[in-house]
């Protein structure tokens, strides 16, 4: 299989800023052509110009990833406008502090229905085009945060967590379609979601770079990307080490932070 992203057309969701707006630029240097799926109209079409202005090539379709119904629609407007689609990139998401002692479920599950719920209506969207040209390929964009539980992360944690798990899952019955699947387990990348973090975080990566690690990582045909190295290694320690020893680790590096 051709891994390469030049000319393959490319659904990016959550666009409009963060990892989805430097991936989409990053992509479209590469020579893919770049349909950038947000709620903002005026910014897609901004970044739509940025990347044209670059000779690259962009079309912004405005969507929201809650709704499944717009979100077939928007599919299916790409399957006829473009006669196909080689890549969704599942990556809207938002971020919350989880605050337990003032407990909402309410905005626990809004999270949940964004973040992992807004990929489950994605990848719904472009099955029937996968299955019908005989292939395709899906990136889920999850996190290192879903790996162990941390401090003021359970609600975000929790639905990278089952992005992660349900990704690894599928794959074993998609691949029989010819439909391969990605997970991108970022950690700290400078975005206006970790510009809200109160702390000091850990190895930050740029929204250029970690794009350009994605498209590198996607370009070899790897199913599992996840970065900065250091920060990696020191999560998947936490995920094998007893449970008291990660207790330990967990609390005396987060000592600082006032939890509530």
């Amino acid at each position: 299989m051709d891994h390469k992203l030049k000319d393959k057309i490319v659904w990016i969701t959550g666009a409009s800023s963060g990892i989805g707006k430097f991936l989409s630029i990053e992509m479209a240097k590469r020579g893919a052509i770049c349909v950038v799926t947000a709620r903002r109209k005026n910014i897609l079409d901004d970044l739509c110009q940025q990347i044209q202005n670059s000779g690259g090539k962009a079309y912004a379709y405005v969507g929201d990833v809650t709704n499944l119904d717009e979100i077939k629609r928007v599919a299916s407007d790409i399957k006829q406008e473009f006669g196909k689609l080689d890549l969704l990139v599942a990556n809207a998401g938002n971020h919350i502090f989880t605050k337990p002692l003032n407990f909402d479920s309410s905005e626990y599950m809004n999270l949940m229905n964004v973040n992992y719920g807004g990929m489950l209506y994605c990848i719904e969207a472009v099955m029937e085009i996968f299955k019908t040209q005989g292939y395709g390929k899906i990136v889920g964009m999850a996190s290192l945060a879903g790996y162990r539980g941390l401090p003021k992360a359970a609600a975000y944690g929790a639905s990278k967590s089952a992005m992660n798990h349900f990704l690894e899952s599928i794959r074993f019955h998609f691949e029989r379609e010819n439909i391969n699947v990605t997970i991108v387990d970022p950690g700290f990348v400078k975005t206006p979601l970790t510009d809200k973090n109160d702390f000091q975080m850990p190895f930050l990566v740029s929204p250029e770079r970690a794009s350009r690690i994605i498209c590198d990582s996607l370009e070899k045909g790897k199913k599992l990307i996840s970065f900065p190295i250091p920060f990696n290694w020191f999560i998947n320690f936490l995920r094998i080490i007893p449970y008291f020893i990660y207790e330990k680790l967990v609390r005396y590096q987060w000592k600082k932070m006032k939890f509530s």
